[in-house]
């Protein structure tokens, strides 16, 4: 598709050996233009990216990410406002989005998720237009790679995070562009790109900024007016944003709160540990694990040495652009994947603080990709025999590593998707309600659900306050908001509705007047088994079971108090003092979770 008229001298590069067509990559300074090798080189590419999309459509959800980037938008929609009506930790950007989202296409699972998929593809065809200089092939190896980290560690759950890296990859697009063009637009459109990217991850911003810098450094005609001018627009929805929450509510939202105070309770070892799983979400999934045929290391072992092989690319990538640099002089290629890499390299704090699977995918399909392409310009160069054969030589190295390091979070979670898709392998468990759909991994958390769902419909009306939480609120480790998806006719009742350990737990949160101001509380029992080496394993206040305790009557539980119902009622369950803080520890942790908790 991004083909391009050779129309300058000086925009020309050379073509890998074998795989020359004669045309300038947009990437570097040429024209779009429409030719068929283009169009099946693109399209080889979404398809390999689209295979698994049927069975990703219908995968189990991240019971709270995914629910707030559903229910988030949803409350934008209705005037709320982050940081002051609810607690959100990432810009204002993509909930923004989102909410014009769901208005034209509907507030559903569906929606979501497939705005969730054009962000992956946002990212991979960004990384194939990346790779374009080395070549088509080259160009779609990478794209493979690209896919492979892009669509398997949230499937497509439209979270901030691809966003925000599908934006700041475009702008590190039309960043090289505008190197090779000198112009305005090109440069105005990276900085409207890297702004916009950071008002969904205000925390990009490093990465995007030393991009910039880098793209920006020895260019003929001034770069930062265009660039400052451009991610000033792109900043649009952060400007807004801080007028309306102000400034404290947005500084307190955004900075403290995730940096300082959440930064404790949600931190992994860094490197992971070698002889078990540190993260909870990650050891209730290799608790069920999926089949995987070739032989592996454990889940553990794996993410030990993908955490090294993540920061070694990381830094690699730039660094190796550099030394190339050096040696042989400026070349177009060299410089794009400088200027890319650096990119890569300013995300790799988000594989530092909580090196699980997704935070390191989520800076490998940077970094990798680029990897595959710098394998090909380096062995096309250095070992000139092998012709066209120099091509497949990056795509094929990183797939391999990838096959050795870390097969069981790519690759099998493709394969298992892709079966999905084919129907050889059953659906998970859905729980629906007024045509709205969440899926679950678990049979006995959907059949609670399910059983719950009818209670709560005949007890309430709409505009009741909901709280849901964990059974014992004195450990917010986790909460499940797809259930204030599923009664959309509730109102959320507490500014937690995102809970996490260190904020909605701790002593004069507001937590407990919220829980007072609500007429039903869910609890679940579903993250009991939560034992992460970090501060999420002790027990803060007990203000917030109390204010349960003095306020509300239990009226159901499900699947052996997996799931608890509850309803405010008059002089509360008769609990109180020191005896509520027996209450929640004393319900039974079902014990399929609780072996699963490490």
């Amino acid at each position: 598709m991004i083909d391009v008229d050779d129309t300058s001298p000086e925009t020309r590069t050379d073509e890998v050996e074998g795989d020359s067509d004669e045309v300038v990559p947009f990437v570097l300074g040429g024209r779009v233009r429409i030719t068929g090798r283009g169009v099946v080189a693109l399209a080889a590419v979404l398809a390999f990216a689209l295979i698994p999309v049927r069975g990703l459509l219908r995968a189990p959800g991240s019971s709270m990410e995914e629910g707030f980037m559903l229910v988030f938008p949803r409350l934008v929609q209705q005037g709320e406002v982050p940081n002051v009506d609810f607690l959100h930790l990432y810009g204002p950007g993509s909930l923004e989005v989102l909410a014009g989202w769901y208005w034209i296409f509907g507030y559903t699972l569906e929606a979501e998720r497939a705005f969730g998929l054009l962000q992956n593809l946002g990212i991979i065809v960004a990384l194939y237009v990346l790779a374009r200089p080395w070549g088509r092939t080259a160009a779609v190896l990478c794209g493979v790679v690209a896919s492979l980290l892009t669509m398997t560690p949230i499937g497509l759950a439209a979270l901030a995070w691809h966003g925000a890296v599908a934006l700041v990859l475009w702008a590190t697009v039309f960043a090289i562009r505008a190197r090779h063009t000198e112009s305005w637009r090109s440069w105005a459109a990276a900085g409207v790109l890297a702004g916009f990217g950071m008002s969904f991850r205000p925390d990009i911003v490093v990465a995007a900024s030393a991009m910039l810098l880098v793209a920006g450094w020895a260019t003929r005609r001034s770069a930062w007016k265009p660039v400052v001018v451009g991610g000033v627009v792109g900043l649009l929805p952060m400007w807004i944003h801080l007028v309306v929450a102000g400034p404290a509510a947005v500084i307190q939202g955004i900075i403290t709160d995730p940096v300082i105070e959440l930064r404790p309770g949600r931190e992994l070892p860094s490197p992971p540990s070698f002889g078990e799983i540190d993260g909870a979400l990650q050891a209730v999934a290799e608790g069920f694990p999926p089949a995987w045929p070739l032989p592996a290391p454990a889940a553990n072992h794996q993410l030990f040495f993908w955490f090294f092989a993540v920061v070694a690319i990381a830094v690699a990538v730039p660094a190796g652009a550099w030394l190339l640099r050096r040696r042989h002089g400026s070349n177009d290629q060299i410089d794009a994947l400088a200027i890319a890499g650096v990119f890569g390299l300013g995300i790799l704090p988000q594989a530092l603080q909580r090196p699980d699977s997704t935070h390191l995918a989520w800076v490998a399909m940077v970094s990798w990709p680029l990897l595959a392409a710098m394998i090909t310009h380096v062995v096309s160069r250095r070992i000139p025999a092998i012709g066209r054969a120099s091509v497949l030589s990056g795509g094929a190295v990183v797939l391999a590593l990838m096959l050795v390091v870390s097969p069981f979070y790519t690759y099998r979670y493709y394969l298992l998707n892709t079966r999905v898709a084919v129907g050889d392998l059953p659906l998970p468990y859905l729980v629906e309600r007024d045509g709205r759909k969440f899926w679950f991994g678990n049979p006995e958390v959907a059949n609670a659900l399910i059983a719950m769902i009818p209670d709560l419909e005949a007890r309430s009306d709409p505009g009741d306050k909901l709280v849901v939480g964990t059974a014992d609120l004195s450990r917010t480790v986790y909460s499940d908001v797809s259930i204030y998806f599923l009664f959309d006719e509730l109102d959320p009742a507490t500014y937690f509705i995102e809970m996490d350990p260190g904020l909605a737990d701790a002593a004069g949160s507001g937590l407990a007047e919220d829980i007072e101001q609500a007429d039903f509380v869910v609890l679940t029992n579903f993250w009991s088994g939560w034992l992460e080496p970090n501060t999420s394993v002790k027990r803060q206040s007990q203000e917030h079971n109390q204010a349960v305790a003095d306020n509300f009557c239990l009226v159901g539980q499900y699947e052996s108090n997996l799931l608890l119902l509850f309803e405010r009622c008059e002089g509360g369950g008769g609990i109180s003092g020191a005896d509520v803080e027996g209450i929640y520890p004393q319900i039974p942790v079902p014990e399929e979770l609780a072996s699963t908790s490490r």
